[in-house]
């Protein structure tokens, strides 16, 4: 029998209702922070972004974390008299999508694509720098540093000897999925075996393998910049992200040991960098290793960089301090003549084969603004980690 007219209207008519009911339902209130409401839709809004981001951990119970984490910051900077104007969240909006290489239109039309609205994106980022505006203003003062402490980590820095540090390490690229990631896993690892597990199953390094685990490494063989992050780490702890090159890079300090002490020196580094076609694919990999097999001394480049476009060999002399710092945790690996193909280029199709030509010592002074400004950020992410557990003490949050 063939439905009647009043039969599909009436159909309708249900579908209608169940519909109307249903947005009622995820427009309605399922989480109360401070009598600030989080509704369903919010919570699908954000499970969607996270899971287009490809962020760690299960997108259901990391939105409701995230969310409750946005409204607690949006109480601090009501608490401080800030907020963010639109040409600041506007800029922010710009420079996220800037990391997927993507204008903010074409990034809002993707996230569009995967049903996620664009006021979910710009909450997400006015959230973010609410936050950042408090932690600058309750702690910014606070995170200043000595020129006496400066000194201190210039001279570790440049001493042959002093100190030497056993490292694990995590590396991810550094893309908002990546982002991501390192912050999810800053915060949430705790102890050796967490972090080897995650970097076996996250890292790019080929350290990975290992559980990112690296051999004893002199601080003086260290970027400047990077000695203040590892000497705030108690063994066990994780840095927070470090962005070196197009990667960012988590450090665990499994141990710091004292080792004899010489004057204050700095040391210069000769090392030479070959870009290789194929990146790291098994095709790249061989040409690498076919290269690596003919080299006795830095000098064997010049006869293979012949045959190669113009540009691809680099050699370098210079203070650590102004070496990248992917290039330069890598020489602090080797001695001399020694080979590291664990690098690609930004653009991902060269394979960097980096070669150590030498070391030698010369006296400076240099560095001391970049070790300031590494002093700074960590002492911030400490309070900033510390004021948000005590909003979170504090607050009345109720689940429906």
């Amino acid at each position: 029998m063939k439905p009647t007219i009043t039969y599909v209207f009436a159909l309708c008519a249900v579908f209608a209702v169940a519909a109307a009911a249903t947005a009622q339902n995820l427009f309605a209130p399922v989480i109360i922070v401070n009598d600030r409401a989080i509704t369903a839709y919010e919570l699908q809004q954000r499970e969607r972004f996270l899971t287009l981001l490809r962020a760690p951990g299960v997108p259901a119970e990391e939105a409701r974390i995230g969310l409750i984490n946005d409204r607690l910051y949006s109480h601090a900077a009501d608490l401080a008299g800030l907020r963010p104007t639109e040409e600041a969240v506007l800029a922010g909006m710009e420079e996220f999508a800037r990391r997927t290489n993507l204008t903010t239109e074409q990034f809002v039309s993707a996230l569009g694509q995967a049903g996620v609205d664009e006021e979910t994106f710009r909450d997400f980022v006015r959230a973010g720098l609410a936050w950042r505006g408090v932690v600058q203003q309750r702690f910014g003062p606070r995170a200043q540093v000595t020129e006496a402490e400066i000194d201190r980590a210039l001279a570790l820095a440049t001493q042959r000897g002093g100190a030497r540090v056993l490292l694990s390490e995590i590396t991810v690229p550094a893309t908002p999925q990546g982002q991501a990631l390192a912050e999810q896993l800053s915060r949430t690892l705790r102890g050796e075996r967490a972090f080897a597990q995650a970097a076996r199953r996250y890292s790019a390094s080929a350290s990975g393998r290992r559980g990112g685990r690296l051999d004893w490494v002199s601080l003086s063989t260290l970027s400047p910049g990077l000695i203040p992050i590892l000497l705030t780490l108690k063994p066990g702890e994780v840095s927070a992200p470090l962005p070196i090159g197009d990667a960012l890079l988590l450090f665990q300090v499994r141990a710091i040991e004292e080792i004899g002490v010489t004057p204050a020196e700095t040391i210069s580094i000769e090392y030479a960098t070959l870009a290789i076609d194929g990146g790291r694919t098994s095709s790249g990999l061989t040409k690498a290793q076919s290269i690596i097999d003919r080299l006795d001394t830095c000098d064997d480049l010049y006869g293979v960089a012949r045959k190669m476009p113009e540009g691809a060999l680099e050699r370098v002399t210079a203070p650590v301090s102004s070496i990248p710092q992917d290039i330069a945790l890598e020489l602090a690996r080797m001695d001399a003549n020694e080979t590291s193909t664990a690098l690609t280029r930004a653009d991902g199709r060269h394979l960097l084969l980096v070669m150590l030509c030498g070391r030698t010592t010369e006296l400076t002074e240099g560095g001391r603004e970049e070790i300031r400004q590494s002093l700074i950020n960590q002492r911030l992410a400490s309070y900033a980690n510390g004021y948000l557990e005590e909003l979170r003490a504090d607050a009345v949050i109720v689940e429906k």
